[in-house]
């Protein structure tokens, strides 16, 4: 959940069209999304002849540091999908695509960008510098649907609709997680702005369960190697339990580099370190698992906390059975990454929206119109069991200190058990109280 500071691209991507030449072929397998376990209600298809919807989806690429290209791809997917089916309630869906370089100065151009295309809202995107994207959306009125939580803006703007709790759920998430197994906890996060409100938040959750708060372990976010930051948390674990790692856990939120951080761990630790790793959903999940040896690897066992369910719950079956069928084989998009399940969410809760107004009679689908459903909450929004049921009613936004936007602080514990990424416990474990009684600068 970090990113680098990289130059701005010269060019964007252009739009992707309506529809796809394979829409006739594709039509017959889509319909099984309408059928079984996790099938969205809203999922019947649609048919008519108006105006396109155009949004924008940004995320950074290419960058040394957090990558998510697997948002803006499966933005892509989704609208030849739903365009495949006749719109979002018969409105063309075209997506705008962005870089946007974990830089200010390029979401700022992302941002603007999608002011001066015509955009009816940003959706499922990815950028830390909320400071820099929601003032141009802001002053033409457009929603921000659905991002990532990589920024405070997106949970203080009022026109930003998050999806999830962000960096706040899953970190007090983590800390309530690790406080039941744990005596000692070291944090590694990254030596930034963003990483400087992560032990608070953490804090929050470990001493919820009656634990001391977490050695704070500086890192750098773009590192290769962290032979430093591991001694510093082996020593850091050890010297508070008097000489021993027994009982000790490190949980790491590095975004990309978590993996070199746990490389680094597993060369280093000696068999006195019986320590266990911990991270969040987003730094790692099952690809990294893959990668690092499965369960022989140094991920067996960690605990982990995400906002969804596991990649491998039933209720996925929809957004995997349209990356088959419309991805094409894009490999950018992975099933079990947090910012493609994201995208999908908010997706899914556009489409919702825009069925809404259309029920209404409503035939213009704007950035105003949108805003005023999602402000009114009329229906809440069904995501077929991923997230609870969302509204973004004033009634509906949680007393959160600092986030008052978070109206799901929902998220759930899992774990990695023979080389697989698996629930924990059944269902969503709510942080809501941890969050709303977590100290200043905890």
């Amino acid at each position: 959940m970090t990113g680098r500071r990289r130059t701005f691209p010269r060019s964007f991507p252009r739009p992707l069209p309506p529809a796809t030449a394979s829409a006739v072929a594709c039509a017959a397998a889509v319909a099984s999304l309408t059928t079984g376990c996790g099938a969205l209600p809203w999922a019947s298809g649609d048919s008519g002849d108006k105006s396109p919807v155009t949004v924008m989806t940004w995320a950074p690429e290419g960058t040394k540091a957090t990558n998510m290209p697997g948002m803006p791809a499966m933005a892509q997917a989704y609208a030849r999908w739903v365009n495949s089916r006749g719109g979002l309630a018969g409105h063309p869906l075209t997506i705008l695509t962005c870089n946007e370089h974990n830089d200010s100065v390029a979401a700022a151009r992302c941002a603007q960008r999608a002011v001066d295309e015509g955009a009816v809202a940003v959706v499922g995107s990815y950028s830390q510098f909320g400071r820099s994207f929601i003032s141009p959306l802001e002053a033409k009125g457009i929603p921000f649907i659905g991002g990532y939580g990589a920024s405070d803006e997106e949970f203080a703007s009022p026109l930003s609709y998050p999806v999830n709790g962000g960096q706040a759920s899953l970190l007090a998430g983590n800390g309530r997680q690790l406080a039941a197994a744990c005596k000692r906890v070291a944090l590694v996060r990254p030596d930034t702005l963003q990483g400087d409100r992560m032990p608070e938040l953490l804090n929050s959750g470990l001493e919820s369960g009656g634990r001391d708060p977490a050695k704070d372990i500086r890192a750098p976010e773009d590192g290769t190697d962290y032979a430093d930051a591991v001694t510093r948390t082996l020593d850091g674990v050890r010297a508070a339990a008097g000489g021993t790692a027994a009982g000790g856990c490190v949980t790491a939120s590095l975004g990309d580099h978590t993996d070199a951080f746990f490389d680094s761990f597993r060369r280093l630790r000696d068999d006195r370190a019986k320590v266990r790793i911990s991270s969040v959903q987003g730094s790692v999940d099952q690809s990294l698992v893959n990668r690092t040896g499965g369960r022989s690897g140094p991920l067996e066992g960690a605990y982990l906390t995400g906002w969804y369910p596991v990649a491998s719950d039933a209720r996925w079956k929809p957004m995997r059975k349209v990356i088959t069928d419309f991805a094409f084989g894009d490999n950018r998009i992975d099933p079990a990454d947090q910012g493609v399940q994201t995208t999908w969410i908010a997706y899914t809760a556009l489409h919702a929206l825009v069925r809404q107004l259309d029920d209404e009679g409503v035939e213009d689908i704007t950035s105003h119109a949108l805003q005023t459903a999602l402000d009114r909450g009329g229906r809440a929004i069904d995501t077929g069991g991923l997230t609870p049921k969302l509204r973004w009613r004033a009634a509906d936004m949680l007393a959160v200190r600092d986030f008052p936007r978070i109206v799901n602080a929902m998220v759930t514990y899992q774990t990695v058990r023979d080389g697989r990424v698996v629930a924990a416990q059944d269902g969503f474990v709510n942080v809501t109280t941890t969050l709303e009684r977590r100290r200043a600068g905890g």
